[in-house]
């Protein structure tokens, strides 16, 4: 039996209970005025136009749905297609188009686009600790891909759009930032705020990491410019390991990215590198940690470009 043969993926009643499961796991909660009791379900009735998952308060006699203060609320699919679009973007290591959501979930082509930037949304990570917080090794590196709008060809990369990547060899975890170009200005102080001072820090030879790297418990950096890639266990190869998966995912699957949504595409990357199957995480795990993360979040059509809030 296919994993998409599950009652959610197919039955709106029970793609709610499975929502409200993952959710709610201690119970259904009030967005109006938090409370936890006294909450009742109203039953569904199509013809009374009730929908399904409706639920009433009875502190605030206020109505919900599970999908209120979700990136889900007010999304005019079904849920269980939406649970489907999750699944299919989880489990594919690098990515799937939304041309390709369209044909497979039989709707428009906007409406996957948007709902793909909806689920990008939800696999945000908002974790702060820092990395290498017990004196482990953090590779750190930059690469550069597709082309700034409007900006003229002039060799080298400073035409393309330039990623920091941060991955903490401990923890298998990642973190990629899009910044506005490769400086030390721009770079230091996010890798600053990424990793703990007691870290290792293992970078390349660019003078970016120089200054920065004396800030931390220790900085060994290989040579790439002489043919150094490793020397003991001081290597970047980890972090140029997940560009890879990136690079292959944007030119093959999604070809083409304006900048203003290249932070999304790197959170859906971060997010399924962060939860591999190396890290203890399968597919239905990885699609359950994303459905964990629409909580709390909201994107509108208008600003799908909007940037989250420091």
């Amino acid at each position: 039996m296919s994993v998409l043969s599950k009652p959610y993926f197919h039955n709106e009643e029970a793609a709610f209970a499975y929502l409200e499961g993952v959710i709610w796991p201690e119970g259904p909660t009030c967005p109006h005025c938090g409370a936890t009791d006294r909450i009742s379900s109203i039953k569904a009735n199509p013809e009374k136009r009730v929908r399904i998952g409706l639920k009433k308060c009875g502190h605030c006699k206020g109505q919900f749905t599970v999908k209120v203060g979700t990136v889900f609320e007010h999304a005019r699919m079904p849920l269980h297609k939406m649970l489907q679009a999750v699944y299919l973007m989880t489990s594919s290591k690098k990515g799937i188009s939304a041309h390709q959501l369209h044909r497979v979930l039989e709707v428009t082509y906007k409406t996957a686009w948007f709902l793909a930037h909806r689920i990008r949304e939800a696999m945000r990570s908002g974790d702060l600790a820092p990395f290498g917080g017990n004196g482990g090794a953090v590779e750190v590196d930059e690469t550069f891909i597709g082309r700034k709008a409007g900006a003229p060809v002039k060799g080298a990369y400073h035409h393309k759009m330039a990623v920091l990547g941060l991955v903490d060899r401990e923890t298998g975890r990642s973190r990629l930032f899009h910044v506005e170009k490769a400086s030390g200005k721009l770079i230091q102080p996010i890798v600053m705020a990424n990793i703990a001072r007691e870290a290792r820090l293992m970078t390349d030879e660019s003078m970016i990491y120089r200054k920065v790297g004396r800030e931390f418990a220790d900085h060994q950096a290989v040579h790439h410019y002489e043919k150094e890639y490793v020397r003991g266990d001081v290597t970047t190869n980890t972090v140029e390991g997940a560009f890879s998966i990136f690079k292959r995912g944007m030119r093959g699957v999604y070809q083409h990215c304006a900048e203003k949504h290249l932070h999304r595409y790197l959170a859906e990357f971060e997010f399924r590198y962060s939860f591999r199957e190396a890290n203890g995480y399968n597919d239905n795990d990885r699609s359950t940690e994303a459905v964990k993360g629409i909580a709390g979040k909201r994107l509108t059509y208008a600003r799908p470009d909007q940037r989250p809030e420091a």
